[in-house]
């Protein structure tokens, strides 16, 4: 009986370790590395594809916003015209970069584009604000 409980005892004291790790020693799991996001999708509709936010609302771009480093919407405009904004932490992802306005904030652009939503917009899927006079146009994907 007491060769039992010695028994008991090594073989309990040699796999502490591993049980208390979980995942039976050694090296801790390395941390997982989310992949960013992309602030925009694809989605297809009867005048073709185009981008929308993350919440389904249309985007736009400004042609005057050519330079590809700066938005040419700011003050007033950027009431009528929402920047989509990044955070002051985003990266570049694929086909979008970031871009700095005026204000000191960032703002997220499709091939150097900068992006923008329309309050004209109600809900996922509107398209309202496409102003071809003003020269606003809905944001579409590279084919």
């Amino acid at each position: 009986m007491f060769r039992f409980f010695i028994a008991a005892a090594a073989i309990a004291l040699s796999t502490a370790p591993a049980l208390a790790n979980g995942h039976g020693g050694g090296d801790p799991a390395p941390p997982k590395v989310e992949a960013p996001v992309a602030p925009a999708k694809v989605v297809l509709t009867k005048k073709g594809p185009k981008l929308v936010d993350l919440k389904g609302m249309t985007l736009y771009y400004y042609e005057r916003d050519t330079t590809g480093k700066t938005s040419s919407c700011n003050g007033k405009c950027a009431e009528s015209w929402i920047p989509l904004p990044a955070t002051a932490d985003a990266k570049a992802v694929g086909d979008f970069t970031v871009i700095n306005r005026d204000d000191g904030s960032k703002m997220w652009a499709y091939r150097y584009r900068p992006l923008y939503t329309s309050p004209a917009d109600k809900a996922p899927g509107d398209a309202n604000g496409n102003a071809t006079t003003l020269q606003w146009r809905v944001a579409q994907p590279a084919e």
